[in-house]
Order: C-alpha cells, then structure tokens, then sequence
C-alpha cells in the first residue's frame, strides 16, 4: 500500500494512502489493536527500513477489517494536507536526458546507453521541493519560458556505495512523482561577457528557483513494484494531455542509475534521485506555464501530484 506524510490538526503524520482517502497509521493500529513503532519517517516503514515488517503486518491485519470500520477511520484527502513524502532528502539529484525522444525533441542527439553516461545533477531540496497542492511560482527574474518535466523518483532506502545493477533494486525504497520545472530562457546578466561554460550553467540555474521540484503524492514500496520499468506516466497543463510515456522509454533504467551514482557517490536511505523526463516538453511546442495554469503529473500505481502556477 501506497504511505504518505500529510498535516492534520497542524502536526505532520504518516497514513496509506489512496486517490481519494488518507488512513492514519496510528488510528489503524488502535483499531487492529497492533503494535506499531512510532516514527515520522516514511522511509522507517518502507523497505530497508527498521520497521517494514510492522506495516506489512498491519496491512494484513487492515484487509480484514469490515469496510464500515475503515471508512469510520479513513479521513478524505480534502480535508488534509498532503506534504512531500520525504521531507529532507540528503540529496535531491536528477538526470538530464535520459529518454530518447526528450534528446532528439530537444535537438540532440540520442546516443546508444554502451556509448554514453548518465547526465546527474542537483537541487537544492529546501528551496525547491513543493508539496502536492502547493503553487509553483513563475519567477520574476526570469518569467518567460517556465517549463513542465514529468519524472520518476527513486527513494533510497538503504546505505549504497559500490553496487552493481544487477543488486541496485534491493536498495530502493520506494518510487515517487517529481515535476522537474525548468526555465529554459534564464540568462543572467545579459550584458556579460559570454564564457564556454556560460550555457551549461544557465542550464543549471534555470533547474533552481524556489519551488521547482513538486514532489508527491505518496511513495509506492519498492516491494510492491514488480518492474520500475513498467510504468505508464502522463502530465496535463490545465486537463491538455502535453506528456504521455512509460518508464521502459528511459536510456539507463533505475538499476543502472544507481549503480552508476553509488560508484562515486555513496547514497544514504531518503536521498531522492529523479530519473529523466520523456518528450512532450513546453519548449519543444513553444508552451511554456503561466499564472492560473493547472498540472498534473501522474505515474502509475502512484498517482497524482497537482499543482497550481502563480
């Protein structure tokens, strides 16, 4: 089952989740009568983490539960607020250009995964993680060209350094929704002298202003996945369908990014690693986000993270 942070009552708490309906771990655990460790880590419940066990045995005591009694304790997602699933990741890294068709609408030029590598880079989590609900805000320094990117998150789960991708899998947590939003036109001082590097980091930047990383609604256990690379995903601007793609579209697929980043990086439980985005992009249709547009960023067997632009 899917498990979420969300806030009620003003304090954070953790539930399964569903499209609709938030169930309390707590309130299940007094209505099953099951001992659950307390914790406000999701990553404490997921796998890898110390208490997976006493949430696989509290969903098996949940399925047998008369429906009546769950919906006496199921709380409506309107009447709470979700927050990001992982409220502090280590590190919050993504790829660039890891889908085929995402390269070539870009003008570039997709390459063979034997000839090439994982392009990974970094946002700063405090600044820019967003939770579901929440607005992204188009930024004044750089209003013109705010653009959508529909991802796949890894949870980490477990300590990582070194390992192949054949054993990557076993270290993941769980899989989450990001929106990856870009500004594609940002170019600071304009009058400036260009350098090499001036493109590259205009890049970079555009990838950092505040609230540019939606995150949500809930993190799917890697134990219920039975191939991350099978995943049907899709993201509307204001109910247009603009991404439309599925996870087995992606040129290095989970295992080998984390394999990849754990042979130089060691990767600790809650670092959140996005994987790419596919086609369908603002830039690539001269589209770009404005104030009052709507997004949905949806992946299978997730679901869906919504936010407002202002």
């Amino acid at each position: 089952m899917r498990l979420c942070r969300y806030l009620f009552d003003d304090e954070p708490r953790l539930g399964f989740f569903s499209d609709d309906t938030v169930l309390p771990l707590l309130a299940v655990a007094v209505v099953t009568k099951t001992d659950l460790p307390e914790s406000l880590l999701l990553t404490d419940y997921l796998p890898g983490g110390p208490h997976r066990n006493a949430i696989l045995n509290l969903q098996h005591k949940l399925a047998d539960l008369d429906a009546s009694r769950i919906a006496e304790i199921s709380l409506p997602v309107s009447d709470v607020k979700l927050l990001v699933p992982i409220e502090a990741p280590g590190k919050l890294l993504l790829l660039a250009g890891n889908y085929s068709k995402h390269i070539e609408e870009g003008g570039g030029k997709a390459e063979e995964r034997a000839k090439t590598f994982p392009y990974v880079f970094m946002k700063p989590p405090a600044t820019t993680l967003t939770h579901p609900g929440d607005p992204v805000k188009i930024p004044a320094v750089s209003p013109d060209e705010i653009d959508w990117e529909l991802e796949l998150a890894i949870v980490v789960g477990r300590e990582c350094k070194g390992v192949s991708e054949a054993d990557a899998l076993d270290y993941v947590a769980g899989y989450t929704v990001i929106n990856d939003i870009s500004d594609r036109a940002f170019r600071p001082n304009p009058g400036r002298n260009e350098r090499p590097k001036d493109g590259f980091f205009d890049w970079l930047h555009g990838k950092w202003h505040d609230t540019f990383c939606p995150m949500g609604p809930a993190i799917l256990p890697a134990d219920e996945v039975a191939d991350p690379q099978k995943l049907k995903m899709k993201l509307t601007v204001n109910e247009t369908v603009e991404q439309d793609a599925s996870t087995a579209e992606m040129v290095f697929p989970v295992a080998a990014i984390i394999e990849f980043i754990s042979s130089f990086v060691t990767l600790h439980p809650g670092d959140v690693i996005s994987t790419g985005t596919p086609d369908g992009v603002g830039k690539a249709k001269g589209k770009f986000l404005k104030a009052g547009d709507q997004m949905e960023a949806w992946i299978e067997n997730i679901g869906s993270l919504k936010n407002p632009v202002i």
